[in-house]
């Protein structure tokens, strides 16, 4: 009954529009069609390349992503064991020998070392997995560049150089951890949480009191939890008696006094087999300028752009990207007219403090706002009220391994801050995540990664122009505790950092490559390298 009165309905509207039945219908399902391709199709950013076609990943689904990239990395990690220093990787007996060696190599020319290893009884290995760093640089010239590894999983390796500059090069790989080591490192980062002491400081009225807190507690005790539920990231407190958890005001963090390494597996980790110079032969080249017929035009550095490593390469002691054109000009030059009118907000670790400090150096009319914060590692704000300039620094979350006191009540993780952005044309988010992970399961690094590459998508779905970029961690000094600190930890994370951000619109800082090419080992880089940094910042946005 319903049909037919529809059908009258059209027939009455075309007679009072003169036109046949058939085509008055034909319009209004062409009509129809048009406006739910409009209003309803599938949302696609094409500056990201990714289609947001399906739902949002469900706790399920990441749980599954984290335990998949877990064990994607467990194959990779050897698994060996060994009764004897004598049977694992020596670098002094090892060799490594320049292959199809030339007289004369020319700027941009490429050199591969192949590099057999041997234990320390003089018999070849016949596996891989051994943590290698290669380099080559000259001095002269304040020039150095890092080397690609390839393991052949059969105890030989060989690593690859790219020849940016001319002159004499010399040639740089030590034997980080030998494999045994490295298996060994793997198994105790993921064997649990005990390597760190958090401690909670309650403040309820006049009673102050303190608490055992963590990411994972051996107590039946009744626990505060503090986190995102949407994220299921938690931390964790011990409740104090008679005091409720919104009292938490402040944590520090100290080494326990405990290893997940055996007496025999403490013996790889003496500062005399860390970093040790495998010989090569030759041990430096000459390389000549070679006139080229024509030299590869650059694009302009801008986000979004796949890096290779190496991704640059140090000459003059100034960072040049492989991939991207830094210009003649000192970027840093031009800041005041870069960064007018913009919203900078740096969130991540000390090395990122590092830029708040630098800033006003080299734009003095940047000032320090005084927010009248208690304890240690606050929050630290810089206003330029003439040119409309405002730079905000804040601490990544949990973990932080401070010994001070550090406040918690603007405490929030990098893709919980991201989740409080508006964005817009005018608003960068620059972070890292890295060296207060390296004690903890890897798990603990993924899911972080994880939930802030999730952050970023949201953000670029309301705010596609806003820019985001992120700066990888760095090397940091070999006299640490190995089991927690090595940077064989900072490895893993530096390339889980590239992979689970890689194919969105982001900028990427490569500090990790900065500090190989320079062979440094400091956890806080020098004052050149956070310029040459900034450098790379300052190109990604203006």
């Amino acid at each position: 009954m319903q049909l037919v009165r529809t059908f009258t309905m059209f027939k009455a509207i075309a007679k009072c529009l003169r036109v046949p039945s058939v085509l008055l219908l034909a319009f209004i399902m062409l009509l129809s069609f048009t406006i739910h391709w409009v209003l309803l199709k599938p949302l696609e950013c094409s500056h990201l390349h990714v289609k947001y076609t399906k739902p949002p990943a469900t706790f399920t689904d990441n749980e599954e992503r984290i335990t998949e990239i877990f064990n994607a990395i467990s194959q990779k990690v050897p698994s060996v064991s060994f009764t004897h220093i004598n049977s694992t990787t020596s670098a002094k007996n090892s060799r490594g020998i320049v292959l199809d060696l030339k007289k004369q190599y020319c700027v941009g020319d490429f050199l591969t070392v192949q590099v057999t290893m041997f234990n320390h009884i003089g018999k070849e290995k016949t596996y891989g997995g051994d943590f290698l760093r290669a380099r080559i640089f000259s001095p002269k010239v304040e020039a150095g560049a890092s080397g690609r590894i390839e393991d052949l999983n059969n105890g030989t390796y060989k690593v690859h150089f790219t020849l940016f500059w001319e002159g004499n090069i010399k040639i740089s790989i030590l034997l980080m951890h030998p494999s045994e080591g490295v298996s060994a490192l793997w198994k105790a980062r993921n064997s649990g949480y005990k390597n760190i002491i958090f401690t909670g400081h309650y403040d309820n009225r006049s009673k102050k009191v303190e608490s055992e807190c963590g990411f994972y507690l051996d107590s039946d005790t009744e626990n505060c939890e503090y986190g995102a539920k949407e994220d299921k990231d938690f931390f964790y407190c011990i409740k104090p008696h008679n005091v409720p958890c919104e009292s938490l005001i402040a944590v520090t963090s100290k080494d326990r006094s405990h290893t997940y390494l055996s007496a025999l597996e403490k013996t790889l980790f003496l500062r005399s087999n860390i970093g040790v110079e495998i010989h090569q032969n030759p041990e430096n080249i000459d390389v000549v300028s070679c006139k080229r017929n024509r030299e590869e035009v650059k694009p302009k550095c801008s986000t979004g752009m796949f890096q290779p490593f190496p991704s640059g390469y140090f000459l003059n002691n100034v960072w040049y990207p492989a991939f991207c054109n830094l210009s003649t000009y000192d970027p840093q030059s031009d800041i005041s007219k870069c960064i007018r009118g913009k919203k900078i907000y740096i969130m991540g670790d000390s090395t990122l403090l590092q830029w708040a400090h630098y800033f006003p150096s080299i734009m003095n009319s940047l000032k320090f706002f005084d927010l009248h914060a208690s304890g240690s590692f606050n929050t630290l704000l810089l206003l330029d009220m003439e040119k409309n300039v405002y730079i905000q620094w804040k601490k990544h979350g949990h973990p932080l391994l401070i010994a001070y006191a550090f406040t918690v009540k603007d405490y929030s993780t990098v893709n919980q801050e991201i989740d409080r952005l508006e964005g817009g044309p005018q608003t960068i988010f620059v972070f890292t995540l890295g060296h207060h992970f390296r004690p903890f399961p890897i798990t603990l690094f993924i899911k972080r990664l994880l939930n802030t590459r999730k952050a970023i998508e949201r953000l670029f779905l309301r705010s596609p122009d806003t820019k985001v970029i992120i700066r990888t961690e760095n090397t940091r000094e070999q006299s640490v505790g190995m089991d927690r600190f090595s940077d064989f930890h900072g490895f893993i994370q530096y390339q889980l950092t590239k992979d689970i951000f890689q194919g969105l619109n982001v900028g990427i800082i490569d500090a990790w490559d900065m500090s190989i090419a320079l062979g440094t080992f400091q956890l806080h880089p020098s004052t050149s390298t956070v310029k040459n940094q900034i450098n790379m910042f300052l190109k990604y946005i203006c």
